[in-house]
């Protein structure tokens, strides 16, 4: 392994999460190199993905979908080589990310499907995790790399398995802010104060982070994008495209799927996906 090369990362995608981990590797005294589909006043914002592998060894990719991640594997496949590994952080269909390893494979680079949980606050902490899916000599190769930004980082199988189980947990997500949604509009209704609400959580068994952290931004009306709806959305689409494939059925899936299209719908798709609670709110219009 070449510790000089290892220095020099590439990051492609400055989100709200790639912008993040980015500053967390210069911190650490790392070599970024960056490109986005929108063009950003940082340093190292090179011209293309291609431009960025020339230059660093191992690339992060924090693209929104597998589009995005096909056309940026596209885009590098003339600069990589054995020296090279490609980590995907997409959330992405499961098939375009094992077509997406399939390309970088035939170059001699290496493929890690290694999406991640965590949202903005986790990011700039550098408190992600990560679940990683291919060769476990891979993971071991680039996992100094990824501690930087991550407080665990779970091995879960092959390329597309890991991709899997993170659609999985999302579906968890979206059922579950659904869910919080229609109790905080209960307890709107009946005139009850929505922090006895979350009192009440606190000592009961549902109780979760995700909960906790959501139904306090609920009860404020702040929605500003952590995780924004329509990414939940994408997410969702692509667990109702697994389940038809293998025949589950997904009915509180498809609820949810419903309620968060029409929310979308009405322009609030940017915003924090915990949006979905604001149909019970400013109850006097």
């Amino acid at each position: 392994m070449q510790t000089e090369g290892l220095e020099k990362v590439g990051l492609i995608g400055l989100g709200i999460i790639g912008s993040r981990v980015a500053e967390s590797l210069k911190e650490a005294g790392k070599q970024v190199y960056v490109w986005s589909r929108t063009p950003k006043p940082v340093a190292n914002f090179l011209s293309s993905p291609q431009e960025v592998a020339g230059l660093a060894d191992i690339i992060q990719i924090f693209t929104p979908d597998e589009t995005a991640l096909l056309e940026v594997v596209q885009n590098m496949l003339p600069a990589l080589g054995k020296r090279h590994v490609i980590i995907n952080h997409s959330t992405s269909d499961p098939e375009a990310v094992v077509e997406a390893y399939q390309l970088v494979r035939d170059t001699g680079a290496a493929f890690l499907d290694c999406p991640f949980t965590g949202s903005r606050d986790a990011a700039e902490k550098g408190a992600l995790v990560y679940y990683a899916g291919g060769d476990p000599k891979v993971l071991d190769r680039v996992r100094p790399t990824l501690e930087i930004s991550a407080k665990e980082i779970v091995y879960l199988g092959r390329v597309g398995e890991a991709s899997v189980i993170k659609i999985a947990t999302n579906m968890i997500s979206a059922a579950t802010m659904e869910i919080i949604a229609e109790a905080y509009g209960m307890i709107e209704a009946a005139g009850i104060d929505p922090a006895r609400l979350q009192e009440a959580i606190n000592h009961n068994g549902c109780r979760s982070p995700l909960i906790e952290t959501k139904l306090a931004s609920i009860i404020k009306a702040d929605y500003e994008p952590h995780f924004t709806l329509k990414n939940l959305f994408k997410d969702i689409q692509y667990a109702l495209k697994i389940g038809k494939s293998l025949k589950v059925e997904q009915p509180a899936l498809t609820t949810t799927a419903n309620v968060v299209f029409k929310t979308i719908k009405s322009g609030k798709g940017d915003q924090d996906f915990s949006v979905l609670a604001e149909r019970f709110q400013d109850r006097s219009s």
